[in-house]
């Protein structure tokens, strides 16, 4: 492979020069990476899956989208509620409430991209309107239930539809 460096312009120009100052950097090495620890399966319990098949046409009227957290905050009198605002693109913010307390603390959810339904209809829970449902696994693990929300890369943008 050919350095980026060696092509006509480098060579035409004297040293000391604005293309010598523009030059690539030299490549370092990356530092090894941190050792993830190995995850223990063998306690994992999975709900088997439906029976029933659903056709494509009904797939395709559930809109899913990647969704920002714009705040987070537990609902008073609630042990399990978070309440969650959203930009799903829209430009107008959108209210989902979501069962999920036991397992996240509203402000480590902020600033995450999230999935979400959002096509299903309002529904009143603690007095307050939710407007979709926040994908997420469960699973048991020895016997206990496990939560973990569906959270996507950065640098998808609100709005974005799953396909």
């Amino acid at each position: 492979m050919k350095p980026l460096d060696d092509g006509p312009k480098a060579a035409a120009a004297p040293a000391g020069t604005a293309a010598e100052a523009q030059a690539p950097a030299p490549v370092q090495a990356a530092a090894p990476a941190a050792q993830a620890q190995p995850i223990d399966f063998s306690q994992v319990e999975i709900e088997p899956l439906f029976a029933d098949l659903v056709d494509f046409d009904s797939f395709a009227k559930c809109d899913f989208r990647a969704v920002k957290v714009k705040e987070c905050e537990a609902v008073k009198k609630s042990k399990k509620l978070l309440k969650f605002v959203l930009d799903d693109g829209t430009g107008t913010d959108r209210v989902i409430l979501s069962g999920i307390h036991g397992t996240y603390e509203p402000e480590e959810l902020v600033g995450k991209t999230l999935v979400a339904i959002l096509n299903l209809p309002p529904r009143k829970m603690m007095g307050l309107e939710s407007c979709g449902m926040i994908l997420s696994f469960t699973h048991k693990e020895a016997g206990e239930e496990k939560l973990h929300c569906l959270m996507v890369d950065d640098h998808i943008p609100a709005g974005a539809k799953v396909y």
